[in-house]
């Protein structure tokens, strides 16, 4: 990264790669513009988030965070924290839902039709213990039947586009994510995203990538590759290794909401985007939700965005003593007064959490 003037350039995708990203594919019976997505991320792809990355453009598909099935079909989006939207971005919003039984995740997806979304996204990757105790998320991997019919069940509900968002499963054997990719499409998947790690490891070893290559040779069915894309560099690389159809963008959209914008339009990054980000962000968590939970959304955000800096680890824990929104935006009014140094890629020890 360097500076010229008061522009910044960092980490730029290949040409030929931009090209691909902004080439648009067909996902079910709807088609969309661009091939980079935002990743369901809890508690933090939140309607206020999204709101703030909408600003910036340059993505094909944002997705919800996850929603329990069971609670969708009777759920108050006005008071949901989750099950929560903006009417205008309906159109490329996919909503993720989580559950274990077939009809409770069919009727959620009705509901997520009928409310007009883009499609609908089943979680089959999350490894959190809490939702592994349900049965739920990854923990369908090891019932690769009941994952099926759930798949089934959804696809004989809804006409939307249904992705699937998985993990490799509970062993390092790329022929177990293989074999459910298969089972997916089967069953009526329409694209799925893969992010080839082992779900007890959580984020404690590296991403086989090679893993999304073997996936995409086995199927008819768009795969989105998932997992360590943290700037353009990595893009191509999945991009080149993978032969994937399209990546899904986690923690580093967090870090940098205008990372699509950057990769697929050519977004002129500068020297002030970091203070408006993050006072925008405020404003947004302030506008969508009521003051406790906006506080802890942004303490949640603050982890990523804080690792853009030198010191984001001081500046984060700074952060994290303030109480209320009013007194956050005064701390980061105060910080922006200059600058903080900024590192050349996130301090990824940040991205953990």
């Amino acid at each position: 990264m360097f500076l010229n003037g008061s522009l910044i350039w960092e980490s730029p995708m290949k040409p030929d790669d931009r090209t691909f990203l902004n080439t648009p594919i067909k996902i079910g019976k709807k088609v969309i513009s661009k091939r980079l997505s935002l990743a369901p991320m809890a508690g933090l792809g939140h309607v206020a988030f999204r709101e703030l990355l909408a600003g910036y453009g340059g993505y094909g598909l944002m997705f919800t965070e996850m929603c329990n099935a069971r609670a969708v079909p009777h759920e108050n989006r006005r008071l949901s924290p989750v099950f929560r939207w903006r009417d205008e971005e309906l159109p490329t919003l996919v909503c993720q839902i989580f559950g274990s039984d077939p009809m409770d995740m069919a009727k959620a997806a009705e509901r997520i039709e009928k409310e007009g979304f883009f499609g609908v996204d089943l979680n089959f990757g999350c490894s959190v213990q809490a939702i592994l105790k349900k049965n739920c998320g990854a923990a369908l991997l090891k019932n690769p039947v009941l994952a099926s019919d759930i798949v089934k069940a959804v696809r004989r509900a809804v006409s939307i586009p249904l992705f699937v968002k998985y993990r490799t499963g509970f062993e390092d054997d790329p022929d177990i994510p293989v074999d459910m990719a298969r089972r997916f499409e089967d069953a009526g998947a329409d694209a799925l995203t893969f992010h080839p790690r082992v779900a007890p490891d959580r984020r404690t070893r590296p991403p086989k990538w090679e893993y999304i290559k073997k996936v995409k040779e086995a199927l008819a069915i768009p795969v989105f590759g998932n997992g360590n894309i943290f700037d353009g560099a990595d893009g191509s690389a999945m991009i080149g290794r993978t032969g994937c159809d399209g990546l899904s963008l986690g923690r580093i959209a967090i870090a940098k909401p205008w990372i699509f914008a950057a990769w697929t339009e050519g977004f002129q990054i500068t020297d002030a985007i970091y203070r408006d980000a993050i006072l925008q962000m405020i404003a947004l968590l302030n506008r969508h939700f009521e003051p406790s939970l906006a506080i802890k959304l942004f303490k949640k955000f603050a982890i990523y965005f804080s690792a853009n800096f030198k010191f984001g680890h001081a500046i984060y824990k700074e952060m994290s003593r303030e109480e209320t929104m009013g007194a956050m935006e005064a701390h980061v009014e105060r910080l922006f007064e200059k600058t903080p140094e900024r590192l050349d890629r996130p301090d990824l020890n940040m991205f953990t959490r």
